[in-house]
């Protein structure tokens, strides 16, 4: 089979980047005939030129539309695979993909199909304005905090949607979670049988940790407002309990600074495994939907449990009372209780560790991944 990949890179890197690397390396291990079509947001020049850049190319890029064709004609893939598209790509490929008779199967690593900027988060909370009464309330919120920034992106937004780019050229829709299949149904209209669930490989550890020795309560991501970095400063402050934050190399730190938390800046997957395996628990307090929260299934492939915010995809990736415990989101009080609840229980620490470690095993190996992308190029080409 055939795969010609699509992928527009994020100047900051990202998950989505790491699984698209990660979609690739796979499928070429296991004997699929892969070729690649990307651009790199690290090209654009910085400030209103880049800005502008990005804009007209993710409204219609005419260039790139152009060298897709052409690589489009010399691929000749039985199975065109999208990922992110904006801001360099644009999703008028997909119309070309129709043209030329190829089906395509596209990744939704965000909430693009259904919200301009994507995260269905306005800031201070969950956001579904546009999503219920159109593009247009982008605007009206200034959702990217700068007028013109925030029209450009709901006219892109609207357009898409206008033309039906999604809507009627992708045969398989790929999700991480049940949480987003159901979402596009009801939110985007699309078929269910036009959508794959189809979750990240973790590999599991070898052996799981005895989490209830860890000596601390483990976060690891962004230090930014919508991950609820404020909720898990405040509950740690109300709890007493210690709390430690990995983040990549060259995080903002403006949120943690001040609090009596300590802070660890991973270079590399090895020391983030090392803060894993340390934390008695992860949480993960997350204020938008999320589409997996990849840090939690990353812990729990050391059997380490995740306390996580009861919204969105956390609910499935982080099953309540058997791989880990759910609180209110933006609730700091909620959120203190359950980290002593488990804190202070070390036979329910040690319980859901190892079904946190089992459940890995289960439904994010690298064989049930795997299975799961073929069943939906199969779907697409059916």
């Amino acid at each position: 089979m055939k795969i010609l990949h699509v992928f527009n890179r994020h100047r900051s890197g990202g998950g989505s980047d790491n699984a698209w690397d990660a979609t690739i390396a796979l499928s070429r291990r296991r004997g699929l005939e892969v070729s690649t079509f990307e651009r790199d947001s690290r090209a654009l020049p910085p400030g209103l030129a880049g800005k502008v850049s990005a804009f007209a190319n993710g409204l219609y890029g005419a260039a790139a539309l152009r060298d897709f064709r052409r690589r489009l004609h010399d691929a000749q893939p039985d199975i065109v695979h999208t990922h992110e598209l904006y801001p360099l790509i644009t999703p008028w490929v997909l119309e070309l993909c129709a043209d030329a008779g190829v089906p395509v199967v596209h990744s939704c690593y965000d909430f693009r199909i259904t919200c301009p900027v994507a995260t269905h988060y306005d800031g201070a909370a969950v956001c579904t304005r546009c999503a219920d009464s159109g593009a247009h309330q982008a605007v009206v919120r200034n959702c990217r905090g700068n007028r013109a920034e925030s029209a450009a992106f709901a006219l892109r937004h609207a357009v898409a949607g206008w033309r039906g780019l999604y809507q009627r050229h992708v045969a398989q829709f790929i999700v991480l979670t049940d949480f987003s299949r159901r979402w596009l149904i009801e939110r985007a209209g699309i078929a269910p049988e036009r959508i794959t669930v189809n979750e990240c490989a973790i590999p599991a550890a070898p052996a799981p940790v005895d989490p209830a020795g860890g000596g601390y309560i483990g976060y690891a991501g962004r230090f930014v407002p919508e991950k609820g970095i404020d909720t898990l400063r405040d509950a740690a402050r109300i709890s007493g309990l210690p709390v430690r934050l990995a983040g990549p190399a060259g995080s903002d730190r403006r949120h943690v600074d001040g609090a009596d938390i300590a802070v660890t800046l991973t270079a590399n997957a090895e020391q983030l495994a090392a803060f894993y395996r340390g934390a008695r628990f992860l949480v993960v307090p997350s204020l938008w939907f999320e589409t997996f929260a990849i840090v939690a299934a990353e812990a729990m492939a050391h059997g380490v449990p995740v306390i996580a915010a009861r919204i969105g995809a956390l609910r499935d990736t982080v099953r309540e009372d058997e791989t880990g415990l759910h609180f209110t989101p933006g609730d700091p009080v909620d959120l203190a209780a359950t980290m002593r609840r488990l804190w202070d229980d070390p036979a329910l620490c040690r319980r859901l560790g190892r079904e946190a470690h089992r459940d890995v095993q289960r439904r994010f190996s690298e064989d049930a991944h795997f299975m799961r992308l073929i069943q939906a190029y199969r779907r697409a080409a059916a």
